[in-house]
């Protein structure tokens, strides 16, 4: 499968000169999502599974198999029907601790997925059955792990309990051609030590068991960067997972895998905005909390935000102002607190970018009043803010 083709423009200001969008527009940018592949596989210490859920557009999924990423981390049949119509040979993992039986057995007769995760004895059970007793299953066990230095908490969700894991591990021993081990310390993690902590639970896992899995997973959790949430670089947090991984004193390492999503797209995706009304020091703009925008309502994550210079020849003020935004929609939860710092002289009818929206801007978008917009462009320029600057290999504001 090819994927969508989608208009391309050199840059957000070209794309808006030349349309004038009236409904807001989402940007791709392929280039992003090739950085930080490229960084991943570079710097990170195993293999690398991409977690579908962040974005699941064809541009995205494409250039990520283009990049050199051939594994997925999946949570859905949609999602692996999604990704087998780019390759019938790329690997998906059912990471998914909690599946129907049907999800089960369609994923291993139709699709041919082997990999199945599992935090409690009766989804182990669920497995079984539904493969029909198969012996080339890769079952993992999933941890619970503290996510206190995560901005979205996953462990009250997800994960087995030292005590329980320690049982399953062994059940899943006798069932599976091979076992893994992992956990996940909560999305936008934002400090490395979370990783060590996880692995060094695994460890003790390991110890008591005497069970040394065939992976080790540490999952997703991996940051970007936001004007208000500027985590330490990548290279600390792989250099944690790696000295973590020496700690274990293992004769054989397991093979090591992680299932980042944030990390590797979010700088791609932006979202250009238009202005339909200003009240003092509030923009009620032309998408929301019920379109792209979910993440800068509920966990009123802040996104890089710019004014943009339109053929106007408007002059834009250099002074700042802390504005919070409104959505388009009739309903009060349409709203981010933010600050978006933007120009003083910003008013009707002017065009915001904001940036890091690779990451759940498209799967989150709804229909809520009627509002939806798919007008989606591949734009070429760099984005607000990033992460993998080669020069000085640290977290900078581009523009």
């Amino acid at each position: 499968m090819e994927a969508l083709l989608v208009q391309k423009f050199k840059s957000v200001e070209e794309l808006i000169n030349q349309l004038k969008p009236e409904q807001p527009v989402y940007c791709i940018r392929r280039n992003s999502i090739q950085t930080a592949v490229h960084h991943f596989k570079k710097h990170f210490p195993g293999n690398i599974l991409y977690a579908v859920k962040t974005n699941s557009h064809p541009e995205v999924i494409e250039t990520i198999i283009k990049s050199g990423i051939d594994q997925f981390d999946v949570a859905s049949i949609n999602e692996i029907k999604l990704v087998k119509q780019f390759s019938s040979t790329v690997k998906c993992s059912y990471m998914h601790t909690v599946k129907s039986r049907e999800s089960i057995a369609e994923a291993y007769f139709k699709y041919g997925v082997k990999t199945f995760s599992l935090d409690t004895k009766d989804e182990l059970i669920k497995i079984i059955q539904s493969t029909n007793n198969a012996n080339d299953l890769e079952l993992f066990v999933r941890l619970a792990v503290s996510n206190e230095h995560a901005e979205i908490d996953l462990s009250k969700k997800f994960g087995a309990q030292t005590s329980e894991a320690l049982g399953l591990l062994r059940l899943a021993k006798q069932y599976a051609n091979k076992v893994g081990l992992s956990f996940h310390v909560g999305s936008q993690c934002m400090h490395p030590i979370s990783y060590a902590k996880g692995i060094n639970e695994i460890g003790n896992i390991i110890k008591k068991t005497k069970i040394v899995p065939d992976y080790i997973n540490v999952g997703g959790g991996f940051p970007a960067i936001y004007p208000d949430l500027v985590p330490q670089a990548l290279e600390n947090y792989f250099s944690e997972i790696k000295n973590e991984l020496e700690n274990l004193k293992l004769e054989k390492m397991p093979e090591v895998i992680c299932e980042p999503g944030r990390a590797l797209v979010a700088e791609s995706g932006s979202t250009i905005v238009r202005v339909n009304l200003r009240k003092k020091q509030k923009l009620y703009i032309n998408d929301g909390t019920y379109g792209t925008l979910f993440d800068a309502g509920v966990p009123n994550i802040v996104y890089p935000s710019r004014m943009i210079k339109d053929s106007s020849n408007k002059i834009i003020s250099k002074k700042l102002t802390a504005f919070d935004f409104y959505g388009p929609t009739c309903d009060s939860m349409d709203y981010m607190k933010g600050p978006f710092l933007l120009p003083n002289n910003i008013k009707e009818n002017d065009y915001i970018e904001l940036g890091q929206l690779g990451a759940y801007g498209l799967t989150f978008r709804t229909q809520f009043n009627g509002f939806y917009s798919n007008e989606i462009f591949e734009v070429e320029d760099q984005p607000i803010m990033t992460m993998y600057d080669k020069d000085i290999n640290k977290a900078i504001l581009v523009a």
